[in-house]
């Protein structure tokens, strides 16, 4: 963190990972600077603290509000309540919503890229790995522990909940107190993932456009789903009703951003006239083709 005597406020130093290295540094550097400030959202980061002559001059740093603890610090030291749980998962899919609605990206969504302050208001942090939802991924985008089985199986286009996935791996630690999937490698992800929410049924696989990743969990032994309300036995059963619906492996099936606000788990804060919906936005800038210090 830093002190800005202008604002006389503490901020947040965000240092970019060699930005103009090359070509695709910098159109990457650019598309953050660009989402960072087209997403006006009190639960996205926001460079509030960076003018225009500042991002003129810019090089290396991003400065943004100042905004505490991350969710994983707070995980480590301390229980959270069914109360908290309720406030933190709603804002992140406040954020979320906007941010899936606008087709931008699907976010590094994992406890550590989620800042929360002292009064508990949760920020989405991180848009470096952001990509087209349309786009064909790596599989390398979020954390292990907290990627889409889709991601992992190579299933070359999916859809926004992506990210709802990551939101119940989120939401189902913060009721465990420990990770549910922490898997030590692709292989044994997988596994965890399989013996919590059963094998892929003979339809799922039919979507899965992998040949190779098909035939491998063809030929893995049946593992039955299990009862959530068992997994998390004494979580408010709302709670665990929610879970069940992010935590579906076929994708198409999974709750959205939208319908999991209205859900009745987060009954004390929807309001439909304050989850706004998002503005499109327009990357055509962004595919232009030009020079290191045009990005600049």
């Amino acid at each position: 963190s830093a002190y800005d005597t202008k604002t006389r406020q503490k901020v947040a130093l965000k240092k970019l990972s060699r930005p103009f290295q090359s070509l695709i540094h910098a159109r990457r550097t650019y598309r953050e600077l660009r989402l960072l400030k087209h997403m006006k959202h009190e639960n996205v980061i926001l460079p509030s603290c960076v003018g225009f002559f500042s991002l003129f001059y810019f090089h290396r740093y991003l400065v943004t509000n100042l905004m505490g603890a991350d969710l994983n610090n707070i995980v480590k030291c301390q229980k959270l309540t069914d109360d908290h749980i309720q406030f933190l998962i709603y804002q992140l899919l406040r954020g979320l919503k906007v941010l899936s609605e606008s087709r931008n990206l699907n976010v590094d969504l994992k406890p550590s890229n989620l800042a929360v302050n002292e009064d508990c208001e949760l920020r989405i942090l991180d848009f470096g790995l952001a990509r087209q939802t349309d786009d064909e991924m790596t599989g390398y985008v979020a954390t292990r522990w907290y990627r889409a089985p889709e991601i992992m199986l190579n299933w070359m286009h999916y859809n926004q909940t992506v990210d709802i996935w990551s939101v119940g791996c989120i939401m189902a630690e913060l009721l465990k107190g420990k990770a549910l999937f922490p898997g030590n490698d692709y292989i044994d992800q997988l596994k965890r993932i399989m013996e919590v929410v059963g094998t892929p049924s003979s339809e799922l696989l039919k979507k899965i456009s992998s040949e190779h990743a098909r035939k491998y969990i063809e030929s893995l032994p049946h593992m039955p789903q299990q009862d959530l309300k068992a997994v998390f036995r004494g979580a408010n059963p709302l709670a665990v009703d929610l879970l069940e619906k992010m935590l579906i492996l076929d994708s198409d099936k999974r709750i959205t951003a939208s319908a999991a606000l209205a859900h009745p788990y987060f009954v004390q804060y929807h309001d439909p006239d304050d989850e706004p919906e998002a503005e499109l936005y327009d990357e055509s800038i962004e595919n232009k083709e030009r020079t290191i210090d045009e990005w600049k």
